[in-house]
């Protein structure tokens, strides 16, 4: 089985970057974490990542006149890596096409609701302002839409009767820490892509 190379872009805390890296930590991916890049300044997934032992690198938002400069020198940057998959772990920006036809694989993303309800921003309070009763996560792969790629994995998860948007998105996050490893082991193991859906490859 190949060995997954894996660049992560993170702008918060990195939770799910933690999840993917403690992953690999133990045996559970076997996968080696070959950067982890940020638009924050004062994300605490940089120094996370050190204490992992990947690279951590800035690339701060603020320091170029536009989008389009800034996502060269974002890829400039990460083309400095051998990797061969790309994963999104809380990061905050919407990825134009310049740097999706610039990247050298995959993108995979991980969003806090059953796409393709509530993309974008608050998908919990979304969730919650209209009424479902079950929410979740979503593994998939990014394209130039938003949170519009074909879906790898998803988990569904309750919505309870006195669930706030902090509460449901605790038990959201618990659970995206597992699947998105799920995720990439699916994603290791090899995947075909039919439309919109993203299937097992066949064995030969």
């Amino acid at each position: 089985m190949q060995l997954l190379k894996i660049a992560i872009l993170a702008s918060g805390r990195g939770s799910n970057a933690k999840a993917i890296l403690e992953s690999i930590k133990t045996g559970a991916l076997h996968a080696e974490g070959v950067v982890l890049l940020s638009d924050n300044p004062e994300a605490e997934a940089l120094l996370m990542a050190q204490d992992y032992g990947v690279p951590a690198i800035l690339v701060n938002r603020k320091a170029h006149p536009s989008r389009e400069a800034y996502e060269a020198a974002l890829l400039t940057e990460l083309n400095h890596f051998d990797y061969n998959v790309v994963c999104l772990a809380g990061y905050m920006r919407v990825l134009g096409e310049g740097f999706l036809l610039g990247v050298k694989a995959p993108v995979l993303n991980i969003h806090p609701s059953l796409l393709p309800s509530f993309p974008g921003l608050h998908a919990q309070r979304q969730a919650l302002d209209y009424g479902v009763k079950v929410a979740g996560c979503t593994v998939h792969l990014v394209d130039a839409g938003l949170d519009s790629g074909p879906i790898l994995l998803q988990r569904a998860v309750p919505v309870l009767d006195d669930d706030t948007e902090a509460t449901l998105s605790a038990r959201i996050l618990k659970e995206e820490h597992q699947l998105y490893t799920e995720a990439l082991q699916r994603f290791q193991a090899g995947i075909t892509i039919q439309g919109r859906t993203v299937k097992a490859s066949a064995k030969e």
